[in-house]
């Protein structure tokens, strides 16, 4: 049997399903031990970090060419990192060594997934220079990865697994035993009864913080999930703003319909509730996990947050899939969100509007449908006439500002809607019809 990572295809699929309260138990039993352990490994590699690093400077600082003897401190600091390291060599230590992680409601693979994450996250680190791993937090949402196996068969299906489908309205899942889930798309039910050869590999169980629970399967196979579109010769360049959502240079707009901020009264309301019960409670000495009231009100919250959430993602997976479909070539340009969010009057609506979640499923799915998608540099898009290829800011032309939505081509006088022009301009650098110009100074 291949290996996952040996399958052609790969395909996610997220369900929503429905826990009995013994299996609700299960997964908050489960997404605090793999959170244990990850925090273990985080708090005792930290210290024995600090402890080698300091029984290293003493060394050097008391007797470089020898070895000093050590104090009643420095010895139980030299005894932590033995300690230490023998508990972190294999990932079966730590379940050995504690336990509590040895009941029988709990998955060994959700354990050593977090184990995983853990070494992950530091090979992540190492690549691009930020993001150490820190402690996980308890939170009202819950998580934990899990994986399904095949011990004894010759070929995997979405029926003959650890993890498996009974029907289409039930699934099996290690420890959790049969859930119901809400129903599945027609390309895995047609998989599921036609026995295409089909591999479950991480099976991710989570709580959201309004109490619902999700279900996502990564699978693999050497068949195709989708097929791939026909061609329209068909090409088009969209220019990304915040007055429309969307503006293509063959003149369509798309209005940005502002999910947050038409909810953004009602729940700033909600969210000073939810204070003015969190500052009694703690004036009156309760744990907010007991707070009946408080748990209330976070959870009216939590269900604005992610109905807001859930607008915006509808709103982007229907559009990015019609731009697929309905093109060949897609060209954007490149949005770099860590720094347009430094823009303090802009950083709210830029964080409503969904640009980087847009741009990559725009990649994901030009790559399952077999139709192409490009990024651009933005350089001189906006500012360059598409007519003439006059740039503006140059030869002492004014540059045009954020005000500028109309202007009139100083050279060739060709009118210009700012953002049309702009798509325009995106199209014809993706298909390199033109090239960066050089910058002139202004007289």
């Amino acid at each position: 049997m291949k290996r996952m990572s040996s399958l052609t295809y790969h395909f996610g699929v997220k369900l929503r399903f429905y826990p009995s309260s013994e299996q609700k138990k299960i997964i908050k039993l489960n997404y605090d031990a793999q959170r244990f352990v990850y925090n273990s490994y985080v708090g005792r590699n930290r210290t024995s970090y600090h402890a080698k690093r300091y029984l290293a400077n003493r060394q050097n600082r008391a007797m470089p060419f020898a070895f000093s003897a050590l104090n009643s401190y420095e010895v139980q600091l030299a005894e932590t990192v033995v300690i230490n390291n023998e508990l972190l060599a294999k990932p079966k230590n730590i379940r050995d060594a504690y336990s509590f992680l040895r009941v029988k409601e709990i998955d060994s693979l959700a354990l050593a997934n977090a184990i995983q994450n853990y070494q992950k996250a530091w090979n992540n680190y190492r690549k691009i220079g930020h993001g150490i791993p820190t402690f996980h937090k308890k939170r009202s949402d819950w998580s934990y990865q899990t994986n399904c196996q095949y011990p004894k068969q010759s070929e995997a299906y979405l029926d003959n697994g650890t993890a498996r489908f009974i029907d289409a309205k039930h699934v099996k899942l290690p420890k959790l035993g049969i859930v119901r889930i809400a129903g599945l798309r027609k390309l895995i039910k047609e998989r599921l009864f036609k026995q295409v050869p089909t591999r479950i590999g991480t099976v991710t169980i989570k709580k959201t913080a309004d109490d619902q629970f999700y279900l996502s399967m990564q699978l693999g196979s050497d068949t195709a999930f989708v097929k791939e579109l026909p061609k329209t010769q068909s090409q088009i360049g969209i220019d990304l703003n915040l007055d429309n959502f969307l503006t293509a240079s063959n003149g369509a707009m798309v209005a940005n319909p502002r999910f947050y901020r038409k909810t953004k009264k009602k729940l700033a309301h909600a969210q000073r509730v939810l204070s003015r019960r969190q500052r009694r409670a703690k004036k009156e000495g309760r744990n907010l996990w007991l707070a009946k009231n408080y748990q209330k009100q976070r959870l009216i919250v939590a269900k604005l947050h992610d109905k807001i959430r859930r607008q915006r993602n509808n709103f982007l997976q229907v559009l990015s899939t019609t731009l697929i479909k309905n093109h060949d070539l897609v060209v954007a340009e490149e949005l770099r969100n860590r720094n347009l969010l430094k823009n303090y009057a802009l950083s709210q609506s830029i964080s409503d509007v969904g640009w980087r979640s847009f741009l990559n499923m725009l990649a994901y799915k030009a790559d399952l449908y077999g139709k192409e998608f490009l990024t651009i540099d933005p350089k001189y898009t906006t500012q360059r006439c598409h007519a003439c290829g006059s740039i503006m800011g140059q030869n002492g032309y004014k540059k045009l500002t954020l005000k500028d939505r109309e202007w009139t081509c100083p050279i060739c006088r060709m009118p210009h809607i700012r953002d049309w022009n702009a798509a325009v301009n995106i199209l014809e650098k993706g298909l390199s019809k033109w090239q960066n110009p050089k910058i002139k100074k202004a007289a």
